[in-house]
């Protein structure tokens, strides 16, 4: 099994480079897909409650069998429940069956309601009172984090944003990164859409490997946070075995010249929907 490394955030904390999301998974299937993660040898499982998920994680993490300190758990406030940042990480603590939640994220800005400030400080004080090891963000852009940070007192652990081989957002991440912010990658794979591009099939027969190997190495190598997600127990270890392999700074490059500016999901600019 390969050993996946840990990054420390911004406050000391380390959580596993290489994690486990679980969006779209739907909630009959998510505790038996964790176990089969757990068994894999995940340790970072990447929740929301806009998945409407999280119970069956908590399911799968109290039929692991794990001691809780060995798996570090992700989960996202609501869209439409930033004005009611504390009962809404209850709710989500209650559903995971857990006494502290690692990372705590708000899941989009939705800057049209004004909101995520006063969701920050609510986050804070969770933080402070010792519920959740780390806050952070997803989907905040430039101008969000100039605004957050403007704000508030504690700077986010984690950005948490769209980043693949073809969508990288390099601006966005040099500017997390600068402000002390981990860079944490959803649809890694761009959704699958990014691996059949030349560069990735070539360092694939190169290292005899799977071309999402080759993305997930890449981005590993990159210091990027990645949680890949997978209902299939063989393509769930194929892809943990990315931590094994190490790309050359030359292949790196080849990857990342796969930038084509074309993003997949909403554009947090603009995007407002509820979740709800």
């Amino acid at each position: 099994m390969a050993t996946v490394p840990n990054l420390s955030l911004n406050n000391g904390i380390t959580i596993p480079q290489l994690g486990f999301g679980v969006f779209q998974v739907p909630p009959d299937e998510t505790q038996r897909v964790v176990e089969d993660a757990l068994a894999a040898g995940y340790r970072h499982i990447d929740t929301a409650a806009g998945y409407s998920n999280e119970a069956g994680v908590g399911a799968a993490l109290a039929a692991s069998g794990i001691p809780r300190e060995e798996i570090f758990i992700t989960t996202k406030l609501r869209n439409g429940e930033q004005g009611s940042a504390a009962a809404a990480f209850e709710t989500s603590r209650r559903a995971l069956g857990l006494d502290v939640v690692d990372l705590y994220l708000i899941h989009w800005p939705v800057p049209s309601q004004g909101l995520f400030v006063d969701a920050w400080k609510a986050m804070e004080k969770i933080h402070v009172d010792g519920a959740v090891r780390a806050i952070g963000v997803s989907n905040f852009l430039e101008d969000h984090l100039k605004t957050l940070l403007a704000g508030t007192k504690i700077i986010p652990a984690v950005n948490q944003i769209e980043l693949h081989p073809t969508f990288q957002q390099s601006g966005l991440a040099a500017a997390s990164r600068a402000h002390g912010i981990a860079v944490e990658a959803y649809s890694p794979l761009g959704q699958g859409q990014d691996l059949a591009a030349g560069a990735i099939s070539e360092l694939a027969e190169r290292h005899n490997a799977t071309p999402a190997q080759i993305v997930l190495a890449w981005h590993l190598g990159l210091d990027n946070i990645v949680i890949p997600k997978s209902a299939d127990s063989t393509r769930m270890r194929e892809n943990l075995a990315a931590a094994a392999l190490t790309l050359s700074p030359e292949e790196l490059d080849a990857v990342s010249g796969l930038e084509s500016g074309a993003r997949i999901g909403a554009d947090p600019a603009e995007a407002a929907f509820s979740q709800l």
